[in-house]
């Protein structure tokens, strides 16, 4: 098979090229711009682009199929060229699609938690040497790579992303699987330049139910309470599992589940990770894994990449980077980090990146998610907004939004660096939360440097 990938650089598109390279098939990509980590990944394999840009004649009759990323536009090139040939084009949710039709499919839904419930779903199917293919947004210790498609698995499991599948398909991604298997963590308004009000956000979490394969299974989290009414009035030919928080207990700075009156040690921590773990639970609960065998295996769990990671630790200071961005992230992540370590005051920055979290409507919704927070700091970059077309805000208006008076706002990366150096670190943790980078600030320098490791 010849596949052709228009935007092979972006995190899902070259996990896709690379897993297609694995599985034999002959692989090629065109992209504008290539970064690391997927520079180096797709050069290990030998599928990294020549150079980059765009280019028609790559396009050709001999192709078996061309998989379109979500980064190229509608009037891209290649796209032109081979709808010129006639040829497949899929987006890569679709291809995805395609190379599992004939096996189980378990999708996990959310906009929070779907990543770590995702990979603690393969953490606990890997210990037992499960085989399975998978598509995760996450790299996870032990894998290779974050999508796998092989000919012999009798399942996959699916990381279900709500946002567009490509330019020319403006379905969310998590429409395209039909799920056999499906699970929603949680709703919390996300993506507002697609999805313009929390009704018609909320409504593709009850189209993404509703396409559960007839006897499928609907897995949800009823303390959320979008979800739960989503949940309940969910098809009568789905069979549906509700989940909540488990019982657990803190003990020297260690949360462990309570099971049959025994103490399960985890290695994460947060109410959130106990949802998750529980939704994971009953998904492998499917999979024919039983409670015993699940907890067996999830005290091993040590997170997802930039899900509440370590980076650096020392007796009387943790620094952790997580991914959360939106008001409901920030709220659960800081909660989690404060409770945990009810003896240290905690630090957390929070860095404005996505097209939500800039936008001056959205930005109330921010209010509050930084109450637990002794020290709170928050960071944009006003370039950002200028390159999403979005209007101006200022320092003032985002220290208005979040309605803390501790809140000290920072538009200047360098400024933000120089400002965590000089606190004493002495009793305080650090908990970096981006989607981005903080504009180049290495984190697990700044920990190193901060814990003296």
């Amino acid at each position: 098979m010849k596949i052709h990938f228009i935007a092979v650089g972006g995190s899902a598109m070259h996990n896709l090229a690379i897993a297609l390279h694995k599985k034999g098939y002959k692989v090629t990509g065109s992209d504008d711009e290539i970064f690391e980590p997927s520079r180096g990944r797709l050069k290990k394999y030998g599928i990294l682009p020549d150079n980059d840009g765009w280019f028609p004649e790559r396009i050709h009759n001999n192709l078996d199929a061309v998989i379109l990323g979500m980064h190229a536009k509608e009037d891209n090139p290649e796209l032109l060229k081979a709808k010129e040939l006639d040829l497949k084009i899929f987006s890569y949710p679709e291809y995805l699609f395609e190379q599992s039709k004939n096996k189980k499919r378990v999708v996990i839904g959310g906009s929070h938690g779907k990543t770590t419930i995702t990979s603690m779903i393969l953490h606990v199917l890997n210990y037992f040497k499960i085989n399975c293919d998978y598509m995760v947004g996450a790299q996870l210790e032990g894998f290779d790579v974050m999508v796998k498609i092989s000919d012999e698995t009798p399942f996959m499991i699916f990381e279900g992303d709500e946002y567009l599948t490509s330019p020319i398909d403006k379905r969310p991604k998590f429409h395209v699987y039909k799920p056999d298997i499906a699970l929603i963590s949680g709703i919390a308004w996300d993506h507002i330049n697609v999805f313009p009000t929390f009704d018609n956000y909320v409504e593709q979490f009850k189209i993404f139910a509703d396409l559960i394969t007839p006897n499928g299974t609907l897995i949800y989290c009823n303390a959320d309470k979008n979800v739960n009414t989503i949940g309940l009035s969910a098809r009568d030919d789905i069979i549906k599992k509700p989940y909540s928080i488990p019982e657990y207990v803190i003990e020297d700075g260690i949360t462990k589940l309570i099971y049959k009156g025994q103490k399960i040690a985890l290695k994460v921590f947060g109410e959130h990770n106990l949802l998750n773990i529980n939704g994971a639970r009953l998904v492998c609960n499917q999979l024919s894994i039983d409670d015993e065998a699940f907890y067996s295996a999830i005290i091993s769990f040590t997170g997802a990449s930039k899900r509440l990671e370590l980076v650096a630790e020392n007796e009387h200071t943790t620094v952790f980077k997580d991914f959360a961005h939106s008001p409901s992230k920030l709220l659960a992540t800081n909660r989690a980090v404060k409770n945990q370590f009810k003896n240290r005051q905690l630090v957390a920055c929070i860095e404005l990146h996505t097209y939500s979290s800039l936008n001056e409507k959205f930005l109330r919704y921010y209010k509050g998610c930084m109450d637990y927070v002794d020290i709170p700091k928050v960071y944009f970059n006003p370039h950002t907004i200028q390159l999403k077309k979005l209007p101006p805000v200022s320092k003032d208006q985002v220290k208005e939004s979040f309605g803390n008076p501790k809140i000290e706002v920072y538009t200047d990366s360098s400024e933000l660096m120089n400002d965590l150096l000089k606190i004493d670190w002495q009793g305080k943790n650090l908990l970096m939360m981006s989607s981005g980078n903080f504009d180049g600030i290495d984190i697990s320098e700044l920990g190193q440097i901060i814990t003296g490791s």
